[in-house]
């Protein structure tokens, strides 16, 4: 009896601990290569790579503002201090010295910029395949640097299990924008989620399919210092 006790209370202490903030678990994340800053040629990469699983952070997104602001307008710089660095020390020089901000949306990590719509913008048309996609586990680790929808939609297809338009080569989807994200653990909702912020779309959740849609939303313009 005392110790079916003594495990009910350590289980409701475990269950009412605060979750770990995501720069903590960031934080403990060293970046897999030496650099002196982060630029256009090995930002994007270098922060990806180095995103490990954890229970906090399941997802490291590039928004399209932030990606332009490498590869588009070719502004962002950081640099970076000497020593062994973590991601948390990349992700704060990045906010502190260019115009990339962050934005914890649990259980994604967005690096974006003013204009980035940072909440997905979705309707629900099929309720059971909602259903069925937030109890479906998605793959256990991707990382996708650059890709566009041609190398995505295959990948959705064969993970969600629903039929995901517009398929490949179509035209609908070239004004698609490039994914840029690592994920770990994502269920095939979350997952949802982060491909359509990544590459700024809309989704519908219909019967057994899942229609993307550009997205037009803009919330305003980086202020250039």
């Amino acid at each position: 009896m005392i110790l079916l006790l003594s495990l009910s209370l350590f289980l409701k202490q475990t269950a009412t601990l605060p979750s770990e903030r995501w720069e903590s678990a960031l934080a403990r994340m060293p970046l897999v290569r030496r650099a002196t800053e982060l630029n256009r040629t090995n930002c994007v990469p270098l922060l990806l790579e180095s995103f490990q699983s954890n229970r906090t952070v399941k997802a490291l997104i590039f928004l399209p503002g932030a990606t332009d602001e490498f590869y588009f307008f070719k502004r962002a710089r950081a640099d970076l201090a000497e020593g062994r660095l973590t991601l948390m020390d990349a992700v704060s020089a990045l906010t502190n010295q260019t115009l990339i901000r962050v934005t914890f949306r649990p259980p994604l990590l967005l690096l974006h910029t003013d204009e980035d719509p940072i909440d997905p913008l979705f309707q629900i048309e099929d309720a059971a395949t909602a259903q069925k996609l937030r109890q479906r586990p998605f793959m256990e680790h991707g990382s996708f640097n650059d890709r566009d929808w041609d190398f995505i939609v295959p990948l959705l297809d064969n993970q969600l299990k629903s039929r995901c338009v517009p398929k490949r080569y179509s035209p609908e989807s070239w004004h698609f924008y490039r994914h840029s994200l690592a994920i770990w653990n994502l269920s095939g909702w979350e997952a949802l989620e982060a491909f359509s912020l990544a590459g700024k779309t809309t989704f519908t959740v219909q019967k057994n399919r899942i229609v993307f849609k550009g997205d037009t939303r803009t919330r305003g313009r980086p202020k250039v210092q």
